[in-house]
């Protein structure tokens, strides 16, 4: 679906990617799951545009529900998979951390193991390869995206602003909807392996010019930085 012009989200509310479509080309923002590859393709079909028109994969962070169709875009089309450095091995599958979960509710927990397996969420092939980039990068891909840090819930952790569409990608760095808990609004994410540092990180994004304000789980948010993440951190406090 088209979001806004040249911005369009595929999957749904509880793992989303996302693309911007250039006349110079296509960048893709995360990758999430093995099955949203049909998804890719439709929305794809729809605009007139190719798989192989995608310059480059952008990933928030490295985790498995983030970079799922990235190998066989890397793979079969010559699209560059860019990820933090320090997350670069979490995206290739060499490592990985088993973060708290906190609060759960069977019935969304249920929904989100029910969404994976659909997805094909647990036949996961890595990026063999991956281009390491740090924040502050400016990426030579469709859409100039700027990459800002957010470490907390991965120590790569990045948000990815293009004010060429006026959206702000933040990962997992905050979330609209807890696929643990069903609670909908911004709030914390979960799986995060430091949570203070999380929250502190939103400092980096709350100053910044942007439209859109867009998770990897949740709908996306048509409202200022400042805003959402006032309100995550408000949550938070909540929370304690």
């Amino acid at each position: 679906m088209e979001l806004a012009p040249g911005l369009h989200r595929i999957g749904g509310d509880l793992v989303a990617i996302h693309l911007i479509v250039t006349d110079e080309g296509l960048t893709l923002v995360d990758a999430g799951m093995p099955g949203h590859w049909a998804e890719l393709e439709t929305e794809l079909e729809r605009i007139g545009r190719s798989a192989d028109e995608i310059r480059g994969v952008v990933l928030t962070h490295g985790d498995s529900d983030h970079v799922g169709i990235a190998e066989r875009l890397r793979r079969d089309y010559g699209a560059a998979v860019y990820v933090h450095e320090a997350d670069a091995a979490r995206a290739r599958g060499e490592e990985s951390t088993k973060p708290a979960w906190g609060k759960v509710r069977i019935g969304p927990l249920a929904r989100f193991i029910g969404y994976g397996l659909r997805k094909r969420g647990f036949t996961l092939e890595h990026p063999a390869e991956v281009v390491p980039v740090r924040a502050g990068d400016v990426l030579d891909l469709p859409g100039s995206p700027v990459l800002i840090g957010l470490p907390g819930h991965s120590p790569g952790s990045v948000a990815v602003h293009v004010p060429a569409v006026g959206a702000l990608f933040v990962g997992d760095a905050l979330t609209t909807g807890h696929v643990l808990t069903g609670e909908r609004g911004p709030q914390p994410a979960p799986f995060t392996d430091d949570p203070a540092t999380a929250l502190e990180s939103l400092a980096a994004i709350d100053h910044l010019d942007a439209r859109w304000v867009i998770p990897g789980h949740g709908p996306a948010l048509e409202a200022a930085p400042a805003d959402v993440v006032r309100a995550v951190r408000e949550r938070a406090g909540a929370l304690r």
